[in-house]
């Protein structure tokens, strides 16, 4: 180019140096952001750790840890507050993690549900529309890699784009484990027991499997994204989705049928 006109070469040049500070930026984002998930994993084993020995010493060092992690969250702000001010008067480290994990966490994790709930909602609907089951599978694999991600910004992972792939091993990995990626008997009695069978039809009682497994997907989120280990909260399950799923399928049915009539 500068043979062929001078700054033709000067704007070449002036191009390929902002697309090697862009590739470092990047590079460099994708590494904060893998180090920011790997974090998490060390967080979660201290804690166990911690709960396991009651150490208060190294309780103390987890939920320092913890509210630094969570720092610029601002549904935390509270909860940090008044750990701050309980946190002399605790002398087990157990009980000094389940403190912080509920007087921090819990505010996330209630909105961590409200998410999953409305991407298992949003499942349950375009698949019990769409007419193509292609369409089904690739809006679930959509909004199950827009829910992990959406959960790991919530508890201040921020994946990138090699995090995310990451994340998602990591989600998949414990669905493995907890055998948790295929319906089992129990969710096969969960939905005979709530007479869903009976009230919807086969494309709405359809997506609203295909909800339940996207929630699946988000438990297990959840639980690789949170920065500490379900030890004081109760672990969600399938049953807190299941009846509110089957209402809000119902309740298209209902508007369906009248829109028909």
């Amino acid at each position: 180019l500068f043979a062929r006109s001078e700054w033709l070469g000067w704007l070449a040049a002036a191009m390929a140096v902002i697309a090697v500070l862009a590739l470092l930026v990047i590079l460099v984002r994708e590494v904060l952001a893998i180090a920011r998930l790997a974090e998490v994993e060390k967080l979660q084993k201290r804690a166990l750790d911690a709960i396991a020995r009651d150490d208060p010493k190294a309780a103390r060092a987890v939920v320092d840890e913890l509210s630094a992690f969570v720092a610029a969250k601002p549904e935390t702000a509270a909860g940090r507050r008044s750990l701050a001010e309980l946190r002399g008067e605790i002398i087990d480290g157990g009980d000094l993690v389940r403190l912080a994990e509920t007087e921090i966490l819990g505010p996330l994790d209630a909105r961590a549900k409200v998410m999953i709930l409305e991407a298992a909602k949003r499942v349950s609907l375009v698949t019990a529309v769409s007419p193509r089951a292609l369409v089904d599978v690739a809006y679930v694999v959509f909004e199950a890699g827009r829910l992990i991600r959406r959960l790991s910004e919530l508890y201040g992972g921020r994946p990138g784009t090699l995090g995310f792939f990451r994340l998602a091993r990591s989600v998949l990995a414990h669905l493995a484990v907890t055998g948790s990626i295929a319906v089992g008997d129990s969710f096969v009695q969960q939905i005979v027991g709530h007479g869903l069978a009976a009230r919807l039809s086969a494309k709405l009682g359809e997506g609203v499997v295909n909800g339940m497994m996207t929630a699946r997907i988000g438990i297990a989120a959840m639980e690789t994204a949170r920065p500490l280990p379900f030890s004081a909260a109760r672990r969600p399950g399938m049953g807190d989705f299941l009846s509110a799923l089957t209402s809000f399928a119902t309740k298209k049915q209902k508007e369906t049928s009248a829109s028909d009539t």
